[in-house]
C-alpha cells in the first residue's frame, strides 16, 4: 500500500471507514466490493473516456496566465475546469458514479449540493441516462445559487429545499442521507466530493483523478517535465483538490498547497468553514475526520461567503495529509478570495467561482521562485456567484 493511500479497511491512517446505519450496509457493502472491478472494465472505461471527451469536453486546458506570472514571479498554469459542461469539476464525478450505479441495477438518484454545481452535474447525467434524480439543498443556498436550482429544475431534477440548521451544505447532505435510508433498494446516493462513508471518498477521488492525469501530459508538452513545483486548489468536502494532487500525492518533491475557507477568520469559529485548522476529530456523514464541533460534540454551523465550501468537515483523504504534513493548508478568508477572485476577472478575463478563489488567494502568501512552475485548479466558473459578486463589489452602481 501507499504511504498516503488508502487502505482495505477504509482508513487514510485513522480517518475514513464507514460509519452508516445498519438498513445502509448492504448499500455500501455491495459498492465496496463492486467499485473498483467495475471501473476496471474495459468497457466501463471506455464508455466513460468517451463521455469525458464528447460530453464533458474533456482535456480542460492547462493555461500558462501570463500577466498573473508576472506579478508573482513564477510560470503560473491555470487547470480549467471552469470550461468544463456545466461549469466546474464535479461533472467527472457523477458521470462516472452514474455508469457504475446503472451497472449495479439502480433506477433512481439522489444527491446533495451546496453551491449546486454538483446539483446541476447530477441533474445533467440523470437527464442523459433518463434516471429519476432528487437533489437536496439548504434553503440558505437555494437563495444563493438560485441559478443553480433553475437549471437542475429545468433538467428534470426535484430539487427540495432542506431548511434545518443554517440551511447550508451539511443539512442537504442529512436529507439526502435520510432517504437513501428510506430506499435503499433502488436508490444510489451520487456524494459529490471525498466524503461520505467508505468507499465514496476513494471512489470519488479516482473518478476526479482524471484532472491530474492530464496535469501531467499538459506539463509535460509544454514545460517538458510532468512535475510542477506546487499545486494549489481550494478544499471544501475536497474533490477538486483529490484530483488536482491524486497522481503527486506520492512525490514528496511537488508541494501541495490546500485553501479552505476562513470565512470571517480563525479568531471567529463560529463564523468560519475552516475545518482543518479548527476541527476535531468525530464522525460525520458516514467517516472519521476533522469536524467543527462544540465543547459537547455537537457539530456546529460553518460559514463561508462561498456555498460550495460551506461545510464543517473535510474528506479523510485531506485530513491525513494535512496531519501527516505533507500538505501545506492555508485559511483563507471570504475578503481575501473575493480579492483574488476580482483580481484574475480584470488581470486573464476569467471569472471563477467564489471557491475557486479561495486557491488564488494563496497566490500572495506565497515566496515563488522565477522558474518554479505552479498550476492552480480553477474547479468552476463564477456565473452562479454573480450576484454575490454584485452586492459585494456594488456592482450595480
Amino acid at each position: 500500500m501507499s504511504k498516503y493511500g488508502i487502505n482495505e479497511k477504509g482508513f487514510y491512517g485513522h480517518f475514513g471507514g464507514a460509519y452508516v446505519p445498519e438498513i445502509l450496509q448492504k448499500n455500501v457493502t455491495e459498492l465496496k466490493e463492486n467499485y473498483l472491478k467495475i471501473m476496471g472494465d474495459p468497457g466501463f472505461q471506455k464508455e466513460l473516456n468517451q463521455l469525458l471527451h464528447d460530453y464533458v469536453g474533456r482535456p480542460t486546458p492547462l493555461y500558462y496566465a501570463n500577466r498573473l506570472s508576472q506579478k508573482y514571479g513564477a510560470k503560473i498554469y491555470l487547470k480549467r475546469e471552469d470550461l468544463c459542461h456545466t461549469g466546474a469539476h464535479k461533472l467527472n464525478n457523477a458521470l462516472g458514479q452514474i455508469l457504475l450505479a446503472k451497472r449495479l441495477g439502480k433506477t433512481r438518484i439522489v444527491a446533495e449540493t451546496g453551491a449546486g454545481q454538483h446539483g446541476v452535474a447530477t441533474a445533467t447525467v440523470c437527464a442523459l441516462m433518463n434516471m429519476e434524480c432528487v437533489v437536496y439543498m439548504g434553503a440558505t443556498d437555494v437563495e444563493r445559487q438560485f441559478l443553480n436550482v433553475q437549471r437542475m429544475r429545468m433538467l428534470g431534477a426535484k430539487v427540495v429545499p432542506v431548511t434545518s440548521g443554517n440551511g447550508t451544505l451539511k443539512d442537504g447532505t442529512n436529507e439526502a442521507i435520510r432517504d437513501w435510508c428510506c430506499n435503499p433498494e433502488n436508490t444510489h446516493y451520487i456524494i459529490g466530493s471525498v466524503v461520505g462513508p467508505d468507499p465514496y471518498p476513494d471512489m470519488v477521488a479516482r473518478f476526479q483523478s482524471v484532472i491530474s492525469k492530464e496535469i501531467k501530459k499538459q506539463l509535460k508538452e509544454q514545460e517538458g517535465r510532468e512535475d510542477p513545483d506546487y499545486l494549489i486548489a481550494c478544499v471544501g468536502g475536497g474533490s477538486n483538490a483529490a484530483g488536482t494532487i491524486y497522481h503527486y500525492i506520492e512525490n514528496e518533491n511537488v508541494k501541495l498547497y490546500e485553501a479552505e475557507a476562513a470565512g470571517e477568520g480563525l479568531d471567529n469559529p463560529l463564523k468560519s468553514a475552516a475545518t482543518i485548522h479548527l476541527g476535531r476529530e468525530g464522525v460525520l456523514h458516514g467517516s472519521r475526520s476533522l469536524v467543527m464541533m462544540d465543547e459537547d460534540g455537537q457539530i456546529t454551523e460553518a460559514f463561508s461567503i462561498s456555498a460550495g465550501l460551506d461545510y464543517p468537515g473535510i474528506g479523510p483523504m485531506h485530513a491525513y495529509l494535512a496531519e501527516e504534513g505533507r500538505t501545506k493548508v492555508f485559511a483563507i478568508t471570504d475578503n481575501e478570495a473575493m480579492q483574488a477572485a476580482l483580481e484574475l476577472t480584470k488581470m486573464e478575463g476569467i471569472i471563477p467561482a467564489i471557491e475557486s478563489a479561495h486557491a488564488l488567494a494563496v497566490l500572495p502568501q506565497c515566496h515563488f521562485k522565477k522558474d518554479d512552475v505552479v498550476v492552480l485548479t480553477v474547479s468552476g466558473r463564477g456565473d452562479k456567484d454573480m450576484n454575490t459578486y454584485a452586492n459585494y463589489f456594488h456592482l450595480g452602481e
